[in-house]
């Protein structure tokens, strides 16, 4: 079991290049709100393609550190968290969007 991390500390650790933050969302609601500066966005449902360091499509960026995920509200992140966590990489659900920028993380657009 890892420890939790929440919004605030994701935000230090990502200005500090310590953790992947990683948008499952899809592509519809990224495009509405915007996402989490420098966050890498691959939908949930790619994830087995692009989350598997076995896959021929593994997506590097999510190796070498740990991944901190979010979606719209914590379910789809909890479930990438587990996913990921199961391939070997340490991943965290740090829950939806919107405690990201309530946090007062960075967005982009």
């Amino acid at each position: 079991m890892t420890t939790p991390l929440s919004p605030a500390d994701c935000i230090a650790m990502a200005a500090a290049g310590e953790i992947t933050l990683l948008d499952v969302r899809e592509v519809g609601e990224v495009q509405a709100s915007g996402q989490a500066a420098g966050a890498v966005h691959i939908p949930l449902g790619l994830l087995p393609l692009k989350g598997d360091p076995k896959a021929p499509d593994f997506d590097a960026r999510l190796s070498g550190k740990p991944v901190a995920v979010y979606c719209a509200a914590g379910a789809r992140a909890g479930r990438a968290a587990q996913f990921l966590q199961a391939q070997g990489i340490e991943a965290h659900n740090i829950g939806g969007f919107g405690d990201w920028v309530t946090a007062g993380g960075p967005v982009q657009r």
